[in-house]
């Protein structure tokens, strides 16, 4: 479904009433109706309520999964008290819960279906449906921009974002290409649990991800190509096989006298001297500005070392 330019947005767009800054702590409720809206036209609507009907609608089916699974994951009977459908529990108490990430969890959860379920099945969702998985994503997305929420569902999982420059021209791209290249999926995997840390602000463990997937990525490529080396080398001596591999052009090399330096005392050094040891009598804390500058730029050097990778094929 198309996202109209109402009248009243483009005035507050003229007023500067529309922020480019995101906030994390709270999803306004016009926000959620949207998103609610959204998986409906994407899932299907629920039966109606009739406690004497055996029969369940596929979408019914869907409602009742993701019930199950949060009460599960809760610890509770039912998200709801004496509510007539599954579809109810979950959204009702979606649209009256103030706690931000179990909103996101209720998010997560649902596209998650739509993303997988809902589009590996078009033939069962044809007719009951009014919006494709991946037009509902992307509406899902443009919602969290347009009120200022510094979310995305992204490869499958709900990360935060700081800046939408950054997270369109790097991280994005970046999710797509370790995503799609299979011998990339543990690269991949360790810089989306990056993200996770981030978002839920474990800034330590946000850091010791983003080197485990900088690591594996040299790895992986180191693997693919029949390179050798130890299982146990570190990042700055698999940067320098990678390097006399001429994973990165010589000419480019040369150009670039301080790519090598730029490479070892990025990430590595960053992640050593605020989260890798043992802090000792001091307890070392990692602040967010930190954290998402070492996010951004394991994504930039992932990005270019998958492209470099890609090219000596």
């Amino acid at each position: 479904m198309s996202i109209y330019n109402l009248f009243s947005k483009r005035q507050k767009r003229l007023r500067g009433e529309i922020s480019d800054v995101y906030q994390y702590n709270s999803i306004p409720q016009t926000l959620k109706v949207q998103i609610v809206q959204i998986i409906s036209g994407a899932i299907g609507s629920p039966s109606p309520a009739n406690r004497y009907m055996n029969y369940k609608s596929k979408p019914d089916e869907i409602f009742e999964f993701i019930h199950k699974t949060l009460c599960r994951e809760y610890g509770v009977f039912s998200l709801i008290k004496n509510a007539n459908t599954d579809y109810e529990a979950v959204y009702d108490y979606f649209l009256q819960q103030s706690d931000v990430d179990k909103c996101l969890d209720i998010i997560e959860l649902s596209f998650k279906v739509v993303a997988g379920y809902v589009k590996e099945n078009p033939y069962e969702f044809r007719e009951i449906t009014s919006q494709s998985p991946d037009d509902a994503i992307d509406e899902l997305n443009e919602r969290f921009k347009e009120s200022g929420v510094g979310f995305q569902f992204e490869s499958n999982e709900i990360i935060r974002i700081d800046s939408q420059i950054i997270h369109s021209e790097v991280v994005k791209p970046t999710l797509k290409l370790l995503g799609s290249t299979p011998y990339l999926t543990g690269s991949n995997n360790e810089f989306l649990s990056a993200h996770e840390h981030y978002r839920h602000k474990r800034y330590k463990e946000c850091l010791n991800d983003c080197l485990k997937s900088f690591e594996s990525l040299m790895k992986a490529i180191h693997d693919e190509n029949g390179w050798t080396y130890s299982k146990n080398d570190t990042a700055s001596k698999l940067i320098n096989s990678c390097l006399s591999h001429e994973l990165i052009p010589s000419y480019l090399q040369s150009q670039f006298t301080s790519l090598k330096t730029m490479l070892e005392t990025g990430i590595p050094t960053i992640r050593n001297k605020n989260s890798g040891h043992g802090q000792g009598s001091e307890i070392t804390n990692v602040d967010e500005g930190l954290a998402s500058y070492m996010l951004h730029l394991t994504a930039t050097n992932l990005l270019y070392l998958a492209q470099c990778a890609q090219k000596i094929k």
